[in-house]
């Protein structure tokens, strides 16, 4: 082989190599994303990332997990700042701080309007992410909320999973007393610091602490009002096993010490994570007020996504999110598979994942049931100050459990609530 043949056709191969590499590194673009909770919202980012990197090769993600309370802040202090340099393409942000953010930077979101199909989405979660109009952000999951309970407990005190359907929480209570009366064993777990029970109760009758215009929404709240003395009745009647914070709550139900979990849908993993409980569980829709507008659906928690109208990458952004979680039905059904996520498409409701029966529930298609749930969540106006006013609601739960009169709770909260909002 007389090689100075070849040399010049290795030279001019090698050249163009070169310049496809070149050229492909000029159009390769990343992708920031900053999250949290590594095995729930990173590993579904991972997921949705892959998936489009098998159409896009030209697209690689850089998915960051922080502590959620890292993200605030430092989504926080890069908006403050007005320097976008430190900010990332793709942010997740909790609902209840969604319309914060976007009254507060105005502009510093893309707007996603006319590219996303939000039809398709549940309603609830359309409309904490609108402002004037525009829709920003992603919706991602869901908080959708259940009445999860022990069938072997209820079962010992005479009640059947039909006695379970459609409770009222007076209904609820007289439950709770008849089942410790049978067994010994309290209805449920209840944190007295934590004042998530009262927004699952108050938002299942469509009102919040702000109403449609966000001006605050206390003392004239009769679901507010209502979900007051539906606590302080469970308070009274003494169904409850107290627990101080998160991890004693969870240990409540866990070590089999309580009857009923009511909480959003995300709880499900660690429901299912004690074996020896297997068949032992149900899940129900969560009981209603006696009030006008009350339904048997609500929520707690949720996230979604949001793109930086800073980001470099803002086209990019949107479009995977928009491929991915507005149209990949079958990516529904492996996050719910892998990761327990209920997504907020409505239309992955019909994949195969929603339809299974599930052993650990004595083969109820409870995937099913939170999704059908879901549909019926009534939208509210988280609006911009929901923490302020939760930790209102948390300071007076002790002085609802020493009996004082629901007036006279609603008048401090109000008072608390105006005074941080002024």
């Amino acid at each position: 082989m007389d090689m100075r043949t070849y040399l010049p056709r290795f030279a001019a191969i090698a050249l163009a190599g070169a310049s496809l590499l070149a050229v492909t590194a000029a159009e390769a673009k990343e992708i920031t994303i900053w999250c949290w909770d590594p095995n729930f919202n990173v590993a579904i980012m991972k997921e949705a990332g892959a998936r489009y990197t098998k159409t896009h090769p030209d697209i690689t993600f850089n998915i960051v997990d922080f502590a959620k309370a890292d993200v605030e802040q430092k989504l926080q202090t890069g908006l403050s700042s007005g320097t976008a340099d430190a900010l990332p393409d793709i942010v997740l942000i909790e609902d209840y701080g969604a319309q914060k953010y976007l009254q507060s930077f105005p502009g510093a979101f893309a707007p996603l309007s006319g590219t996303v199909d939000y039809s398709g989405f549940a309603p609830y979660k359309v409309e904490l992410m609108t402002l004037d109009g525009q829709v920003y952000g992603m919706p991602f999951d869901s908080g959708v909320t259940g009445l999860y309970y022990r069938k072997d407990y209820l079962e010992q005190a005479g009640f059947k999973p039909e006695d379970m359907q459609d409770l009222t929480w007076d209904r609820f209570i007289e439950i709770g007393q008849q089942v410790e009366a049978k067994t010994g064993k309290k209805m449920m777990g209840l944190d007295p610091t934590d004042a998530g029970l009262v927004r699952i109760i108050m938002q299942s009758a469509g009102q919040w602490y702000f109403d449609k215009e966000g001006k605050t929404n206390i003392t004239g709240n009769a679901a507010l009002k209502a979900s007051l003395e539906t606590v302080g009745k469970i308070m009274a009647a003494n169904i409850y096993k107290p627990a101080a914070g998160w991890s004693d709550w969870v240990g409540t139900f866990t070590s089999g010490d309580v009857a009923t979990v009511i909480t959003g849908v995300w709880i499900t993993g660690t429901v299912k994570a004690q074996p020896d409980q297997s068949g032992k569980w149900g899940v129900a829709p969560i009981p209603a007020l006696s009030i006008d507008g009350a339904t048997h659906a609500s929520n707690l928690g949720g996230s979604s996504w949001y793109v930086l109208e800073s980001s470099a990458e803002k086209a990019e952004a949107i479009d995977f999110l928009n491929e991915v979680y507005a149209k990949d039905v079958d990516f529904y059904q492996t996050i719910l598979t892998d990761r327990g996520a209920v997504g907020s498409l409505l239309a992955a409701r019909g994949g195969a994942a929603y339809g299974e029966a599930d052993a650990f529930f004595g083969g109820e298609k409870v995937w099913q049931n939170f999704s059908d749930w879901l549909a019926k969540v009534p939208s509210v106006n988280y609006g911009v100050f929901t923490n302020e006013a939760d930790t209102a609601v948390t300071a007076q739960l002790p002085a609802l459990q020493q009996g004082t009169p629901v007036d006279d709770i609603l008048k401090a909260i109000d008072a608390e609530v105006s005074a941080q909002v002024q």
